[in-house]
């Protein structure tokens, strides 16, 4: 690599470093520009789905700017696959930057917000966000705020009968933790002799909905209400992508060698407020994610204004194709409403000649 280009071909960077640091903690310059790169499609994405809701090309919006720092880092190192052996995830509506990381194509999150017969994950459905991909172990996301937690030992228990290192992954909003659902998790994680592989994850971005979270929480920290059960844990700025990155890699590690539950909160901010229904507008007091590691990889010497623009430009054009594309696509029909609903389906299916399960048999 030439010292007059930086990492994505572009002219005018003259230091390529092989790290980047953030106090003691470090991050290779490839898996840096990756994130970034992840962390820029998903902010296009979401900035591109308040438009469709403001335009009448969607309904609804709610989503994630402000947490792409911390969600793209947990969607790289998610164990992705299918059934036990691999990381179950119990997510909330605000973890797109997650599958985007993972590798869920932009086209598919754009369908959710049209709400078009050919979402993947609901067939149109369900709100924007609320994901599911039985491949990768993505469990449907609930608007019923924090039942997620509630759910994860489930998956936990079926982890450590199994062996192996896969664990369950939990994140919700620090709002929800008052919901009694966080407490059982802590609970049925914790039980002696029955302790459960379960990383739970709180993204606090300080608001419930309008509500302050300084005016709700006698705690310093959600991570203290974890101590009466032995639960260890760890505090991180969410919008700090190195110390993100780390964190969640300690939280995994022990989850995985331990077989035991740890607890993640993460110090994030909510960009565009809680939702559309409060008018998505931009805040301007919030810290940017994207701009705090985007300056950092600047002063690295691995991005400059020409890449940025370039890498910028290259998202929007993925995702106005894609919304192009999407508003094409055809809409639920009436005669849907029982597909998926109930199994097996759809009732005209072919059923095998030993099946017991329909009506009368």
């Amino acid at each position: 690599m030439s010292d007059k280009t930086n990492a994505f071909g572009g002219e005018g960077v003259a230091l390529i470093v092989p790290e980047v640091r953030s106090g003691r903690e470090t991050l290779p310059a490839e898996l840096c520009l990756e994130i970034y790169r992840l962390m820029v499609r998903s902010r296009v994405m979401e900035e591109r789905m308040i438009k469709m809701s403001k335009s009448g090309q969607g309904y609804f919006w709610i989503g994630g700017p402000g947490e792409e720092a911390f969600n793209t880092c947990l969607g790289l190192q998610v164990k992705k696959g299918r059934g036990p052996a691999y990381d179950y995830l119990h997510l909330h509506y605000r973890n797109s930057a997650t599958l985007v990381a993972m590798g869920m194509p932009l086209i598919d999150a754009l369908r959710q917000m049209a709400m078009t017969a050919t979402d993947p994950h609901s067939m149109g459905r369900n709100f924007p966000g609320h994901y599911a991909c039985r491949d990768w172990n993505v469990l449907p996301i609930s608007s019923v705020v924090e039942v997620q937690y509630v759910m994860a030992p489930g998956t936990a228990l079926v982890q450590k009968r199994y062996g192996g290192d896969g664990i369950t992954i939990v994140s919700g909003g620090e709002a929800g933790t008052a919901e009694g659902d966080f407490a059982s998790c802590m609970i049925w994680s914790t039980r002696p002799g029955n302790e459960l592989p379960v990383l739970m994850i709180v993204t606090n971005n300080g608001w419930g909905i309008s509500t302050p979270a300084c005016t709700q929480h006698s705690e310093k920290h959600i991570i203290d209400r974890g101590k009466a059960f032995g639960i260890r844990g760890e505090v991180v700025d969410g919008n700090d992508v190195i110390a993100s990155w780390h964190a969640i890699r300690r939280g995994m590690d022990y989850c995985r060698r331990e077989r035991r539950p740890y607890m993640i909160e993460a110090k994030v901010s909510r960009l565009y407020g809680h939702s559309s229904s409060s008018g998505a507008q931009r805040v301007r007091n919030e810290v940017d994610p994207l701009e705090l590691f985007e300056d950092k990889l600047t002063q690295a010497g691995l991005l400059d204004l020409i890449t940025i623009e370039h890498l910028r430009e290259e998202a929007l054009a993925e995702v106005e194709a894609a919304v192009e594309q999407v508003l094409t696509e055809p809409m639920p029909q009436p005669s849907d409403v029982e597909k998926y609903t109930y199994a097996p389906s759809p009732v005209d299916a072919v059923y095998p000649e030993d099946y017991t399960g329909l009506p009368g048999s």
